[in-house]
């Protein structure tokens, strides 16, 4: 079964063109600690047009966090920019990256606007 992180990461490379980002280029790290382990995606993003890749390069902005809180991110079940000001996930570089991104993430499940919904993982 696949789980929400994957599915999100899988849903912005598929879609090849996100027009929310139409006028953002950069590249962010999202780095997924686990004890000793941590998972690397990596999203390039050239005005608007999206490449997801699972590796540990450089990159603009680096976004490290717990797999489980970056689950509840891409389900909406959590907000970023509240689990930032919590100290829930740090981020180091460009933060305007970020707050880009972050428009791609679901808000609550009865919010309005221009956020994505992402199928929820059903258990």
């Amino acid at each position: 079964m696949v789980d929400a992180t994957t599915r999100f990461f899988e849903e912005l490379d598929r879609r090849g063109f996100e027009p929310l980002l139409a006028k953002t280029s950069g590249s962010l790290r999202f780095d997924l600690h686990q004890g000793a382990q941590t998972t690397h995606w990596l999203l390039d993003i050239d005005r608007g047009n999206l490449q997801v890749r699972q590796e540990d390069r450089e990159a603009d902005t680096v976004v490290g966090t717990a797999p489980r809180l970056f689950g509840e991110l891409v389900t909406g079940e959590e907000n970023a920019i509240a689990a930032l000001l919590r100290g829930d996930m740090t981020v180091a570089g460009d933060l305007r990256l970020l707050l880009q991104v972050e428009r791609l993430l679901p808000g609550p499940p009865r919010s309005q606007g221009p956020r994505r919904a992402f199928t929820r993982e059903v258990r």
